[in-house]
């Protein structure tokens, strides 16, 4: 039915559904007003229609984003799964590349019972008959144990004796409780929070390492000499690992190191490990370090990743600093500088001072890892990429995230409290920078503390 509208002398007809349109429009306008409905249900069809094809192409393109995400990732996770997998293809031989380069094995011991027995000892043995009795010494000194790693290394230490092995193995019986009872608590001991003056662990333990190597500065004056010196921790590892460690770079390096694990994935030796910038990790899971350098060389599973210090089990470095005139020794940063509450391993201040740090770079090196524990040692050696897919990916992510978010004040507490240290007395420098840590470390009985 047509219903006219006078307007003046215009008549408008309006059919029903129009009016019927016109009224809901009113309505809503009235509801609108009233605070009654919400701008975004007011829709014409038309801009129904073009906000569902706006949504529609939204989710079209969050999903076609998706899909290029994963299809990196999968990508990039197969690209670093084949590198790992090449990487770690087996040496052909377990003959030295260098035959008659000489090498100084140094190691001490501290409460190592179970590993000697089960493992240490025989990888020893092993080892000095592929370098070749002649092109040997084994230094190993015993530091106070109460378990039975005394009588294992006497085991040993026979053995080397009716192989030919020149070696030396010293036995103390100093006990930790007694180097913290000494009357005299000069160079290396500390005014600690607790109030008392206590032995810094650092100094301690780079006075014993630095018992490891006098045979090869003794033997080094009467005309002895040795092209590597290689230091072993308390590992499991294989005669292979070395080999393939001292090749590290063609064999031209300052020094090169193992990775070492003693609850995998997390790597363990923190305290020594330093990037190429000189900073610390940003996670203890592959791929572990931040510096652009040394991550595209995890990545790319090269036997060589640039690092500025590094320990981790294992490590070779060339013997000459040793026994020339730069007189290279293990030591801890001065006892003042420690008192500001800071600390520097020993194992990573000795690349501080060494040279051939500069020169021929320090490395680490990821397809030679060592455990703490056989079950370490086999988690690392699965047969296949020892980092799965799903490690690699998720690895990935969180190194980047954490570099893109991380937000640490450590190194400018550090800073701050040797620039004090330096304003104190003229002179004063500590080359190690990048070694230290915000704790202070001491002695104890059964072996160290943080204070």
């Amino acid at each position: 039915m047509l219903r006219p509208m006078q307007s003046n002398d215009t008549t408008i007809v309006v059919t029903e559904r129009q009016r019927s349109q016109w009224e809901r429009l009113l309505t809503a306008m009235v509801l609108l007003t009233e605070h009654k409905l919400q701008w975004p249900r007011m829709l014409l069809p038309g801009d129904a229609r073009t906000m569902r094809l706006r949504r529609s192409l939204r989710w079209r393109t969050v999903k076609l984003l998706a899909l290029l995400f994963g299809l990196f990732s999968v990508l990039e996770v197969l690209w670093i799964h084949g590198k790992l997998v090449g990487g770690d293809r087996r040496r052909s031989t377990t003959s030295p590349s260098r035959p008659h380069e000489r090498v100084y094995i140094a190691s001490m011991h501290f409460n190592n019972g179970g590993i000697l027995r089960d493992h240490w000892n025989d990888a020893v043995i092993r080892l000095t008959e592929a370098l070749g009795p002649t092109n040997v010494f084994v230094s190993i000194f015993e530091s106070g144990s109460w378990d039975d790693s005394k009588e294992l290394l006497r085991d040993l230490e026979r053995e080397l004796e009716r192989r030919g092995v020149p070696h030396r193995v010293e036995i103390s019986d100093v006990t930790h409780q007694d180097e913290m009872a000494a009357e005299v608590k000069g160079d290396g001991w500390i005014d600690t929070p607790r109030n008392r003056r206590e032995l810094r662990r650092i100094p301690y333990l780079a006075r014993l390492r630095n018992k490891t190597i006098q045979d090869l500065l003794d033997l080094g004056e009467k005309g002895t000499k040795f092209d590597k010196v290689l230091f072993l921790n308390d590992v499991v590892f294989t005669t292979e690992d070395v080999l393939t460690l001292m090749d590290t770079n063609g064999g031209d390096y300052g020094a090169a190191c193992s990775l070492d694990f003693s609850k995998p994935p997390l790597y363990y030796d923190t305290f020594a490990l330093r990037d190429a910038d000189g900073n610390g990790h940003v996670m203890q899971t592959w791929p572990y370090l931040g510096a652009k350098l040394s991550r595209n060389a995890l990545v790319n599973h090269l036997d060589a990743v640039p690092v500025t210090s590094c320990w981790n089990g294992i490590v070779v470095m060339p013997a000459e600093p040793f026994v020339s005139s730069t007189k290279l020794r293990f030591r801890g940063i001065a006892d003042s500088l420690a008192a500001y509450h800071l600390e520097g391993s020993e194992c990573c201040l000795i690349h501080a001072d060494n040279p051939l740090s500069k020169t021929l770079g320090v490395y680490l090196n990821p397809r030679v890892r060592v455990g703490y524990t056989t079950a370490a040692y086999e988690a690392t050696h699965r047969g296949a990429a020892w980092v799965s897919a799903w490690n690699i990916f998720v690895g990935l992510w969180t190194n980047r995230i954490r570099r893109w978010t991380a937000l640490t004040l450590d190194k400018v507490v550090v800073n701050r409290r040797v620039r004090r240290w330096q304003r104190e007395q003229a002179g004063r420098h500590e080359p190690g920078r990048f070694c230290l840590i915000n704790e202070m470390q001491v002695l104890a009985d059964n072996g160290w503390a943080h204070v």
